[in-house]
């Protein structure tokens, strides 16, 4: 088992806490991204840095996951394909993609994708507060508590 971190976007309050999940659960976290990583040392935390390029970080998480380990992402097409390989996904708020859910995340952000584009609509998400960093440590102690031995 172990956690995949789609590093590019992730909040550096939420990389701390899979760092302290690694070191304290002892689960393996990889982090992979475009560009260099500062990851600390640790048997239990790995950095990849992959070749840029539109999805290539993406495309190295979904070929190396297994059923059963847990993507760190706020991509939603990225989520889709973690659910269909049996994996499971958390976003950096806390809300877990489902195969249940997947599917209407997906259509509304497209939706929202299309109305931006047209100019209906600006902006994108709130940043990132302390009731969702606290969101995300309760989900993923949850997770780790039903698939960490």
């Amino acid at each position: 088992m172990k956690i995949w971190v789609d590093a590019d976007a992730c909040p550096r309050a939420v990389r701390e806490i899979l760092f302290r999940a690694a070191r304290n659960r002892a689960v393996d976290v990889v982090l992979v991204a475009n560009q260099a990583l500062n990851v600390p040392p640790s048997p239990r935390i790995r950095g990849i840095q992959v070749a840029g390029g539109f999805d290539v970080a993406d495309d190295y998480i979904v070929e190396h996951l297994e059923a059963g380990d847990l993507v760190i992402t706020a991509d939603i097409p990225l989520a889709a394909q973690v659910v269909d390989k049996g994996a499971e996904a958390l976003n950096p708020r806390g809300e877990r993609y489902t195969a249940e859910n997947i599917r209407q995340r997906l259509a509304m952000r497209d939706l929202m994708e299309s109305l931006r584009s047209s100019g209906q609509v600006s902006g994108g998400p709130a940043a990132l507060g302390r009731q969702d960093i606290q969101q995300f440590a309760n989900k993923l102690d949850r997770w780790l508590t039903k698939h960490a031995q």
